[in-house]
């Protein structure tokens, strides 16, 4: 009752509140998307499932990182380890499964891992002009790693002046969150001419230490407790008390991104960009291996991933309007330099191990568009190449001296080389009424890795290499029988070829227990998939839409007991550890579905509600079902929000169900140590939301989340979610 009568009051306020903008949750029928056909496209002619979230719905969301911003859908799951991350997770693929792209480049490289990943937050969500998200494979248009679906980063593009007056505009914004004391400071400046314009951003977060919520669940009163931390004192390990067990200690960091964009368009019909991003962050503590026990004490003294680097450069050429056989063109090359690095020292041990990761990415693209009549033909191609260089030692902390260490993936070296070509197909059969979508790829995937030091462990093997030739297609129908239904149906097909990071490396999981060792016959995974979805427009006063789908997941890599020259535990950092490796098991499958409701209930009031529901088994060489990992609870959002002409009010809940003990994986990808003996509880936050446009260049936003101080963990994550949270921001235009 008390907290019916809270989320009451926080409805009174956001009735008071006005509306900033009239797109945020918008009945829209006739968006623009680029990501299901590489060109500008009208939504509604597209088959696969797709969100999108506009610039000025990012703005409001007011994210720290852009894994909030995913999150915030209520339609992608984000699984933490540490603050400094955020694994998206659509239909139950997760990392490497989720294909990224920024700009039209492929982030993800020969390194994304099948566990968790933080990538995600090196993309400047400051700059965001849009995001959208294909659910499901869209392996036709983007090749592997498109098995779960694929999220489309689009960054702002420079504003020319188009005559002799130079056109100077620029965007400034600040924002103070409680939680974690975020500090974040973001400019960006356009200077456009005639024929060529510049942007120029820079963006600065600090994030301290993060307070999780003070009201328990009484069952599980303990969880995330933060009791006890390791500090050194003259060069000594002591376990400390944490004055505030809800200060996450050793959470915090601070990022710096950096673009400049570049547009030349010497006519109305061709442009050339280029495209500069630079991202880079501070130390970011591994939290969750900060907290992990061993013999009744903590085991690590340190434990962070080393500063995450991102830099791109990538020239893009489009023409429209051409007089040859193809309208549009759009052709490119990029280049991305990155760099990881892990280190961890154990309690009271003086040895800090140091593993480094380098590459280098170097890419192309070239897609070319034809409309003919009822027809829409995109035929392009696309490759890139990786260059991983893994590096480690082990430096004493007293006396500074260093030492080899096993690294984490070959010593002599691993490239990764793919290409493919693909085309894609729209037939208007029924212009408004009947659309068919239709398309095919061909990718050819090689790997080559090199084990030249087997010091610490005698692999049977001094190399690996494989190639792959793999088809992809995909094939959809689009029926609009009167001007408020939509249905579509559509079946895909995915391909994802095994990285550096499925097939050779050696890595430590489920908190010490498992140790991950290569597996040089590793084959590709499939996945073969159908959607059903079905939506009702009225107007725009309602919009009802759900979809269901099913996935057949093939030679599905997943981790699993092994063996090692014969044997099932080998002695890995002074303990008996198991052996694991990752392994094509024979089939696995997935079902779910999305179902949502946006609703204009009352002039300038629009309620907003989904849900989503996933299931995964896969069966073993017993041919038993067994969870499969990385499949989330049920969980959703609902929101009402008020508009008027200078203000905004929303009132929302975020919620996820329970995720039971029987329901996890036992690979140790789902973290079940990190767990209550029931599995993770579900949850709800209440929050507010309100904005202000003080003056027609200056708005001000204001935002109160987990309002009721909830405690609580996303399942698989490693942190507790922020407590209490007041976010203060001020933004600015000239």
């Amino acid at each position: 009752m008390k907290n019916l009568f809270t989320l009451i009051g926080v409805m009174g306020l956001c009735a008071a509140a006005h509306a900033q903008t009239d797109s945020i949750h918008a009945i829209q029928m006739n968006q623009v998307v680029i990501s299901a056909n590489k060109f500008n496209e009208n939504k509604k002619n597209i088959a696969q499932p797709l969100q999108l979230i506009t610039k000025q719905e990012t703005e409001w969301v007011m994210p720290q990182t852009t894994a909030n911003l995913l999150e915030q859908t209520g339609n992608i799951f984000v699984q933490r380890s540490q603050m400094g991350g955020g694994s998206a997770v659509i239909r139950g693929f997760e990392a490497s499964r989720v294909l990224m792209v920024v700009d039209g480049v492929r982030m993800n490289n020969a390194i994304y891992r099948a566990g968790h990943l933080q990538n995600v937050i090196t993309v400047d969500n400051n700059l965001l002009q849009s995001t959208e998200i294909l659910y499901g494979p869209a392996s036709t248009l983007y090749g592997s790693d498109a098995l779960g679906g694929v999220i489309v980063f689009n960054t702002k593009n420079p504003v020319i002046s188009g005559n002799s007056k130079t056109l100077v505009s620029g965007n400034a914004m600040t924002r103070y969150s409680t939680a974690n004391h975020e500090k974040t400071g973001h400019v960006d400046l356009n200077l456009g001419f005639k024929k060529i314009a510049f942007l120029t951003s820079v963006t600065y977060s600090d994030f301290d230490d993060l307070r999780q919520g003070t009201f328990r669940n009484p069952f599980y009163g303990g969880l995330g407790l933060r009791d006890s931390f390791v500090t050194t004192i003259d060069g000594v390990d002591h376990i400390v008390a944490n004055d505030d067990n809800n200060i996450q200690k050793f959470s915090g960091y601070n990022q710096v991104d950096v673009m400049e964009k570049i547009l030349f368009r010497p006519s109305r019909r061709v442009s050339h960009t280029l495209n500069l991003q630079y991202s880079n962050s501070s130390d970011i503590p591994r939290y969750d291996r900060l907290t992990d026990m061993r013999n009744g004490r903590l085991r690590y003294a340190e434990w962070y991933y080393g500063p995450q680097l991102r830099m791109m450069g990538a020239y893009q050429f489009h023409a429209q309007e051409q007089l040859g056989f193809f309208d549009e063109i759009k052709a490119g090359a990029n280049y991305q330099r990155i760099q990881e690095s892990r280190y961890q020292r154990s309690f009271k041990s003086k040895e800090l191990q140091a593993r480094i990761e380098d590459l280098d990415v170097i890419g192309y693209n070239a897609d070319f568009r034809k409309e003919m009549s009822k027809h829409e033909l995109t035929l392009g191609t696309d490759g890139q190449y990786n260059k991983v260089k893994s590096t480690a030692h082990i430096n004493d902390v007293k006396t500074n001296e260093s030492t080899p260490l096993d690294t984490r993936y070959p010593d002599g070296g691993s490239n990764m080389f793919y290409t493919a070509i693909y085309g894609q197909h729209i037939y208007k059969i029924i212009s408004d009424k009947l659309v068919l979508n239709d398309g095919m790829r061909l990718n050819y995937t090689n790997l080559e890795s090199r084990f030249e030091d087997k010091t610490f462990f005698p692999f049977p093997f001094s190399s690996a290499e494989q190639s792959n030739l793999a088809w992809s297609g995909n094939l959809g129908l689009v029926y609009m029988p009167a001007e408020r239904w939509r249905f579509t149906a559509n079946g895909s097909t995915g391909f994802r070829a095994p990285n550096v990071d499925d097939i050779v490396k050696v890595f430590e999981s489920a908190g010490g227990t498992n140790l991950i060792v290569p597996n040089p016959d590793l084959k590709p995974e499939y996945t073969y998939n159908a959607d059903l979805g079905v939506s009702y427009v009225v107007d725009n006063t309602l919009k009802l839409e759900a979809s269901g789908f099913y996935t057949w997941f093939r030679n599905a890599i997943v981790t699993d007991n092994f063996t090692l020259n014969g044997q099932d535990s080998v002695t890995y950092d002074g303990e008996t550890t198991a052996v694991f490796a990752s392994q094509n098991k024979a089939r696995a499958y997935l079902y779910g579905f999305n179902a949502a409701i946006t609703a204009n209930l009352v002039p300038r009031v629009t309620l907003y509600s989904t849900i989503n529901f996933t299931y995964g088994r896969y069966f073993d060489a017993a041919d038993t079902q067994t969870p499969l990992d990385h499949i989330p609870p049920v969980f959703g959002k609902t929101s009402i929000i008020y508009r008027e002409k200078k203000f905004t009010g929303e009132v929302f809940a975020l919620y996820n169900g329970m995720k039971r003990l029987k329901d996890y994986s036992a690979s140790g990808e789902d973290n079940l140590t990190y767990a209550t003996p029931m599995g993770m509880p579900g949850w709800y936050t209440l929050n507010l939301r309100a904005g202000y446009k003080i003056h027609r260049r200056v708005s001000a936003e204001v935002a109160l989340e987990n309002i009721l101080d909830y405690n609580y963990r996303q399942f698989a994550s490693g942190i507790s979610a922020p407590g209490r949270n007041l976010v203060v921001t001020l933004r600015g235009s000239f």
